[in-house]
């Protein structure tokens, strides 16, 4: 089968369309033939190892161990291990896998759930990680639960990413006033994912007060930040944009650990783990059309270099797909 496959850690040039053996499902496997896969700003990051602290916890030092990029998936089942049953060949499923970027991949039933019929598989394929993200982050910036964000004022910053965009989407739905922030090119698309007001970025510096700021683009300050929030608000930073090359963000985090005692609000740095309950909730919101999941564009397997230097380029409004 055909695939993306990284050697070593580097740019969108280090990826190269190869051939290699189709994977064998193991007896609690799903073997997925991809119809589309999300592409994620994590993609970036694996693929380059940066920040480089990130090789020290299992990723590989000098090189990848993961070889294939990729992990949202949408397609249709071609084989089932021995032990699996919930799935069957045919079956339309989404969800997540290690190494999206193929034409056959491979993944527990558990990290799978049946595609609506009423959603297209490109649209599937872009919802499991920016999903999780937001809803976590969200469940973040409410203290609580999604339904304690009625009548909050949220501030998302990167509001026309990925991530940022099914924030404002999921805010608006669970009842928050969203506030969205973003450059002048994007100001429409904000709006119409469902935010109440966007600051253009190019134009003005960040105004209002909030209950909660998500902050997916991480190119301010802490102390910036700080001053938008009401007392007791909170900062959720999401993701690992921004920062030095071999710390990231996590520079950032630690000055807000140290600093926090002494600031009237709360910072949060959000690591996403994937959760079958929100994938369910997303499959939900999507099917109901509650939600949606934007494609911006598509490319073909052999331009995943492409619609990763896309995303790094910070062009993309919403999604990129890769459709094999």
């Amino acid at each position: 089968m055909k695939a993306v496959v990284q050697e070593r850690y580097g740019s969108a040039d280090v990826l190269e369309l190869t051939e290699i053996d189709r994977p064998v499902p193991k007896p609690n496997e799903v073997l997925v033939r991809v119809t589309a896969a999300g592409v994620n700003m994590a993609d970036w990051h694996l693929m380059a190892g940066r920040p480089t602290i990130m090789r020290l916890f299992g990723l590989g030092f000098r090189a990848p161990k993961q070889r294939i990029r990729g992990s949202d998936v949408a397609g249709v089942v071609e084989e089932v291990g021995s032990e699996v049953t919930q799935f069957a060949p045919g079956d339309e499923v989404f969800g997540s896998a290690d190494a999206a970027f193929a034409e056959f991949a491979v993944t527990t039933e558990k990290r799978l759930l049946p595609k609506p019929a009423n959603v297209p598989f490109e649209q599937a394929a872009a919802v499991r990680m920016v999903g999780d993200t937001a809803l976590k982050a969200l469940r973040a910036g409410a203290g609580g639960e999604l339904e304690s964000l009625a009548g909050q004022r949220i501030l998302v910053i990167g509001a026309a990413g990925g991530v940022g965009s099914m924030t404002v989407q999921l805010a608006k739905h669970f009842g928050a006033t969203v506030t969205g922030v973003c450059s002048t090119e994007k100001v429409d698309f904000v709006l119409s994912m469902g935010a109440e007001d966007v600051i253009d970025y190019t134009k003005s510096r960040l105004l209002g007060t909030y209950e909660a700021i998500i902050d997916t683009a991480g190119g301010r300050t802490l102390d910036v930040l700080w001053k938008r929030l009401v007392p007791k608000g909170r900062l959720v930073i999401v993701g690992a944009e921004g920062g030095n090359a071999f710390l990231g963000l996590l520079g950032r985090s630690l000055r807000a650990a140290v600093l926090g005692p002494f600031v009237r609000s709360k910072t949060i740095t959000l690591v996403a783990v994937e959760t079958p309950d929100d994938l369910a909730i997303m499959r939900d919101l999507l099917a109901s059309g509650a939600i949606t999941a934007p494609v911006e564009r598509t490319f073909p397997l052999s331009g995943v270099a492409d619609a990763i230097r896309h995303l790094e380029a910070g062009r993309a409004m919403g999604k990129v797909v890769v459709v094999p």
